[in-house]
């Protein structure tokens, strides 16, 4: 499958930039979700490298093959860039069954391919599966019920499964006994051995896997797919998703688990080299999600196909992807693995948009010290020492990080005197977090606090707060115990903490307590620009 390439993609309607300046690269089999709050530029990335969106500027490339290219005047369409598409509306025919409705796309195809001569091929087959003709009389045997009954149907299936072969081939063999193999399998060599000198005739051999060879290259002529063809594709895709026996099925009689199936099926059925997903799962019920999340996490192993899929659930990206690229506002904030997103987020917006329950932000003031640890006043006049993990000068990370932002500001200045530039009119801004107090403050009548070089938020995870015999001193203000385990709101002073505590303790409403932050993982962020600075150990 294809490694995809974006490069400086933009797309914008007037001032409004739905994607800025997108670069990423989709390695070959990586299962990526595209990630971030309704608009902000998810799905029209995804539209775009499908080819059903055409990008104001950028460059794309699928494989060994640049599908668009603004500057070059290339822009190849959806349908001539061999990708799959998997929408929230699964959209079955109602009025074709299952297998009319995977074959629909199938008996469309009319393209330039290599011929096989599959008669010959399946002869081939059969005389391999009939050298143990007990293998197929005892799948047969199987399918028999107490009053005697043949369900052919059923034996078909499991023949087809079995073997790798079509439903015409599987009916053949429905007559196989130990008596009749022998002679069948004659016959069939018989068969062979005619086709094979008629392709001679012809000038023409055939290779191992029964393509017609003429001058030693495939033969390639533009042509629609076989019946066998077709019947092959159809039965390969409803083996891997599991709907073999709904075949004869319309969608009507079929759950909502097994109609997305079928939508996965007849996606899979062309062999595309990039499947893409638009929040597929979204009208299924939570219970259907998750089975349907293992499905396809399974699929993507056995098809080995690269897949893109787009969700605003961050529960759904994080157990899904091989990697995830996080959007917000049109701009890249983050494209690592799942538990690099979580653990070392790039800034604020990154950190507050993934993990359930959220992330604990505290506002926090300190000077760094000697030895390079921080202390810092939080949570009113409460005084910690935070130790980083890894050594680092604060000083020299201000001036980093004022030297980029000016660098930022000069490559804007710049893009600004370009001919046609259009400023953006959905400015990009710091992230707005919350910090959750008992009673909530208005905002809106306050003045900017001014924010200096030492201003720092700290970020918690709900499983680095522990309750502790000593610490800081709480009162628990709410608890929802689930079972395994309980999430807890605490307390201290006038702010509120998230706390997930493990096992099946039933905590008191305004009962006192302590909490301390376990862990190496509390995380470190600049007030001023928002960014990541570093994770470490909090001391009490």
């Amino acid at each position: 499958m294809p490694k995809i390439v974006l490069e400086n993609i933009t797309k914008r309607w007037k001032k409004f930039y739905a994607v800025e300046n997108l670069n990423l690269v989709i390695e070959d089999n990586a299962f990526v979700t595209l990630l971030g709050p309704s608009g902000c530029g998810k799905t029209t990335t995804l539209r775009m490298i499908a080819g059903l969106e055409t990008p104001t500027e950028g460059r794309i490339t699928i494989g060994d093959r640049v599908v668009f290219d603004s500057a070059a005047g290339i822009n190849i369409p959806a349908n001539k860039r061999k990708v799959g598409f998997l929408f929230q509306n699964y959209a079955l025919w109602p009025n074709m069954t299952v297998y009319d409705n995977i074959a629909f796309g199938l008996k469309n195809i009319n393209e330039p391919k290599e011929v096989f001569d599959y008669d010959a091929k399946n002869a081939a087959h059969m005389i391999e599966i009939l050298k143990n003709p007990k293998d197929v009389t005892d799948i047969v045997s199987d399918c028999v019920d107490k009053k005697g009954t043949l369900d052919k149907n059923k034996a078909c299936i499991k023949l087809i499964d079995t073997f790798t072969i079509s439903m015409m081939t599987a009916k053949k063999l429905l007559g196989v006994n130990a008596g009749n193999a022998e002679k069948m399998r004659a016959e069939l060599k018989q068969k062979l051995d005619a086709m094979i000198a008629k392709h001679r005739e012809n000038g023409e051999t055939l290779d191992e896997n029964y393509r017609v060879l003429r001058n030693g290259k495939p033969v390639i002529v533009k042509r629609k797919l076989t019946k066998e063809e077709v019947d092959l594709a159809v039965r390969r895709v409803s083996r891997i998703v599991k709907i073999g026996m709904f075949m004869d099925r319309y969608p009507a009689e079929l759950s909502g688990g097994q109609q997305q199936r079928v939508a996965i099926a007849r996606t899979l059925a062309p062999e595309p080299s990039v499947l893409f997903m638009d929040e597929p799962l979204s009208n299924l019920d939570a219970k259907l999600r998750l089975e349907m999340r293992y499905e396809l996490q399974r699929l993507h192993v056995e098809t080995g196909s690269t897949f893109v899929y787009v969700t605003h659930d961050q529960m759904e990206a994080m157990t899904l992807a091989t990697s995830i690229c996080l959007i917000n506002n049109g701009v890249l904030q983050q494209y690592d693995a799942p538990l690099t997103v979580y653990n070392r987020p790039n800034n604020l917006f990154v950190a507050d948009f993934v993990g359930n329950p959220s992330i604990n932000f505290i506002d926090a003031h300190g000077d760094q010290n000697p030895d390079g640890s921080i202390t810092l006043k939080l949570l009113g006049d409460n005084h910690v020492t935070f130790r980083p993990n890894e050594p680092i000068s604060m000083d020299e990370w201000n001036r980093e990080r004022d030297a980029s932002i000016e660098a930022e500001n000069e490559r804007r200045a710049e893009l600004a005197k370009q001919k046609g530039y259009v400023e953006k009119g959905n400015k990009d801004e710091v992230f707005r977090y919350n910090i959750a107090r008992v009673e909530e403050e208005d905002t809106s009548i306050m003045d900017e606090p001014v924010i200096v070089n030492g201003d720092y938020v700290v970020g918690v995870r709900p499983e680095f707060i522990r309750l502790a015999e000593e610490g800081l001193s709480g009162e628990i203000y709410g608890a929802m115990p689930t079972g395994m385990e309980s999430t807890l709101k605490i307390r201290v002073g006038e702010f509120l903490l998230t706390s997930v505590v493990f096992g099946g303790t039933l905590y008191t409403i305004g009962s006192e307590t302590y909490i301390r932050f376990t862990g190496d993982s509390i995380m470190l962020f600049d007030r001023k620009s928002g960014r990541y600075i570093t994770s470490g150990s909090v001391e009490i």
